[in-house]
């Protein structure tokens, strides 16, 4: 079946820098769309940026672009998301996920999860 195991999440001071790790196995994933979600507490899951596995289209939230950058490695089946000048703001647990078809914002569309992993920007 579908595996998702996120990695990266840490401490870090604001204007600094993390790389997030997803690594998908389970199935191949031509077709598929990957992306980036987050949870801060007391608030909704938010979409962060998605990727197309195929042709390597991006997406982003406003509220990151300019400073995250996803991407992915197909041989090695992980999908990463660069994260530079982070803020406070950025605080949460990211969490990748993976569809078929589309570049969903909203993340009821999405079939598989990874665990997550948490992320937090001190001020």
């Amino acid at each position: 079946q579908v595996q998702l195991v996120d990695s990266g999440g840490g401490l870090v001071q604001a204007g600094g820098s993390l790389r997030l790790s997803c690594a998908a196995s389970g199935r191949t994933f031509s077709g598929y769309y990957m992306a980036w979600f987050r949870q801060a507490p007391g608030k909704e899951r938010e979409f962060v940026a998605a990727i197309s596995w195929s042709g390597g289209s991006t997406y982003y939230a406003d509220s990151v672009k300019g400073r995250f950058t996803i991407s992915r490695d197909i041989a090695k089946n992980t999908v990463y998301l660069q994260m530079n000048s982070l803020k406070p703001e950025d605080t949460a647990i990211y969490y990748c996920a993976a569809q078929p078809g589309f570049p969903f914002r909203d993340y009821h569309q999405y079939d598989y999860w990874g665990q997550g992993t948490q992320v937090t920007v001190s001020s």
